[in-house]
């Protein structure tokens, strides 16, 4: 049976790594001037290259065709292949998740006197070293301070945070960050080109999207992908295997939006659950399209293209950043909604009634509050507040009074928001 892609195509050299630029630098330089830490933790999200990089330090650190530490190891002696294989002897790789009790770093620590069989160094890569316990951590930290000269520590996690500051200070740490979309895309434009795999622009923007800066996660939607098309990559398949929004069906709702059409909303958004898409992805790939609506409104760089800078003319700023804030409050709220749908629902109305609200600034001006008013409370003549019959809406008998008595404002609760209480301990 063959290895699957992201086993496949595994980057076996620091040049062939991607995204992590700032670590893959360090690391080499460090092996160049023989300035290899024994402590690291390297950290980030999952299937950005935090093993495989470590995988490769250790090639580096044990490459028999180098006299010494190698920043370019040959990947073909017998250190290098078992490295890469993953039964190499003196390269021992430790689940810290089902391995995290103190037992296991007792032995770990009994082990580490003896020298390596055959390499240069004894490497040890603790994969989610957060999961260990407290006391396995306190047993660690004696040894991974001073450590024997043959020994390397790796602690891969996702979790920095969750290790204790007694580790974190005895090991250089590299913060591994999400690997750009671009980036991944490309590379799963190389992998199909090897692959003789037909492939749509279209369809390795959806895989590169929804691998969410994970290279390990894209590679394993492509190795699907691949099996679902019969060995073509079409936008519209690959889009319905991932069960994903197109940007047309969501600058239509947004379209809906603007003309304040809540029943054509309501009626968009049905037809896209009814193709199986559950509403928190909806929700969450409508949050992104009217944040790339808004970079492209303020004109920021954005990656929404062509369809979100033409939903957007409708809209001003104040409208999409309101918009924008119903659907991350409705995000989090799908989340341990029973009804998810509802929420959903819920947000597309207020989306679709947002743009007749009048702002704050409009109300006050309204009230006699705003700069246009010539100064402070709303007054009749330049007397005291306004008072008879209408509250804001007497005195003179403005547009803006008549727009605030329409938006509902009576004459009660202008009068009250106008007329200032005297102070307690004053005359009124």
């Amino acid at each position: 049976m063959n290895p699957v892609l992201a086993r496949r195509y595994r980057p076996q050299t620091f040049t062939d790594v991607i995204g992590q630029e700032a670590a893959v630098q360090t690391l080499r330089n460090a092996l160049t001037a023989g300035r290899v830490a024994h402590g690291f933790i390297f950290s980030g999200p999952r299937g950005v290259g935090k093993t495989t990089v470590a995988r490769i330090l250790a090639k580096a650190m044990n490459c028999r065709r180098a006299a010494g530490p190698t920043a370019e190891p040959c990947g073909e002696c017998e250190a290098c292949v078992e490295i890469r294989e993953g039964n190499a002897v003196d390269v021992i790789e430790i689940d810290a998740a089902s391995n995290r009790g103190i037992d296991e770093i007792r032995a770990l620590r009994d082990n580490i006197r003896y020298r390596p069989a055959r390499d240069r160094c004894k490497f040890y890569i603790l994969d989610e070293a957060h999961q260990l316990t407290a006391d396995a951590f306190n047993a660690l930290l004696k040894t991974l301070e001073e450590p024997p000269e043959w020994a390397v520590f790796v602690l891969a996690t996702t979790e920095p945070e969750a290790l204790p500051a007694t580790i974190r200070s005895r090991c250089q740490h590299f913060a591994f960050r999400p690997v750009p979309t671009a980036l991944i895309r490309e590379r799963m434009a190389e992998i199909c080109g090897t692959e003789q795999v037909v492939a749509e622009p279209e369809a390795l923007d959806w895989l590169a999207e929804a691998g969410e800066g994970s290279i390990r996660d894209a590679l394993s939607l492509l190795d699907q992908a691949i099996a679902y098309g019969g060995g073509q990559l079409r936008g519209e398949e690959t889009r319905a295997l991932l069960g994903r929004v197109s940007d047309r069906a969501l600058a239509g709702l947004m379209a809906a939006v603007a003309a304040a059409d809540s029943a054509a909303v309501l009626a968009g958004l049905e037809e896209l659950l009814a193709t199986g898409v559950a509403p928190a992805q909806v929700c969450r790939q409508w949050a992104l399209f009217v944040r790339a609506m808004l970079r492209a409104k303020i004109g920021a760089p954005t990656d929404g293209g062509e369809a979100a800078a033409a939903a957007a003319a409708p809209f001003s700023e104040e409208d999409l950043t309101r918009c924008l804030q119903i659907l991350l409050r409705a995000n989090g709220e799908l989340r341990w909604a029973p009804e998810p749908r509802l929420h959903l629902e819920l947000a597309a109305v207020k989306m679709a009634q947002a743009r007749r609200l009048a702002s704050v600034e409009d109300l006050l001006a309204a009230l006699g509050g705003g700069p246009e008013s010539g100064g402070g409370a709303a007054t009749s003549g330049g007397g005291g507040p306004a008072t008879s019959g209408g509250g804001a809406a007497s005195s003179g008998g403005s547009p803006k009074s008549s727009a605030a008595a329409h938006a509902g404002i009576g004459g009660g609760a202008a009068t009250a928001a106008s007329a200032t209480p005297p102070a307690r301990g004053c005359a009124p």
